[in-house]
């Protein structure tokens, strides 16, 4: 026999690190007693980079933009332009992390979304932590829908436009 069955684990500690838009309602005042929801938006590939200014463009940060008075707290990273939502999962989970420990947010009111690319970021982080997220609200998005499972008890409502021709709405609807 020249091969044996072995395991390996060992903990190891990563660096992450992200730029992102924090937008927090008019009204919201840190020493306040209100805990707020927090939506956690995932932007499209079209906004991947270093420009914070094109995270604007769409969803969340567009509506958080136009209207001070949004009232969630939202959190919008950028992802670098080499990358994928997927593989900044741990970045975005502590960044959520970081922004519940430091402000006034409600950890039972925590919202992900996000569109095209942000739409697979959605499927594949609430899978990834299950019941993590009070509600989901992928646009657009795909990913393997064997993972479906985990979404069992998270309030899901998914957008898909018939006409998009970026995403086919079949990625939605295998989920």
């Amino acid at each position: 026999m020249s091969q044996t069955v072995n395991k390996f684990e060992k903990e190891i500690t990563k660096r992450v690190r992200m730029k992102y838009l924090l937008h927090l309602p008019d009204h919201y005042e840190k020493e306040s007693s209100i805990k707020w929801p927090l939506i956690l938006f995932l932007h499209g590939a079209g906004e991947r980079g270093d420009d914070l200014e094109l995270v604007k463009a769409h969803g969340i940060p567009m509506i958080a933009e136009r209207d001070p008075s949004f009232p969630f707290i939202t959190i919008s990273p950028q992802c670098p332009e080499d990358s994928f939502w997927n593989a900044e999962q741990d970045g975005l989970m502590a960044l959520v992390d970081e922004i519940i420990a430091n402000y006034n947010v409600d950890p039972d009111r925590l919202y992900l979304t996000g569109l095209s690319m942000g739409g697979y970021g959605t499927w594949h982080l609430a899978a990834e932590y299950p019941g993590r997220f009070a509600a989901i609200a992928p646009i657009c998005g795909g990913g393997n829908p064997n993972r479906i499972h985990e979404l069992i008890g998270t309030p899901t409502w998914a957008f898909h436009g018939a006409k998009d021709d970026i995403v086919p709405i079949a990625e939605s609807k295998k989920w």
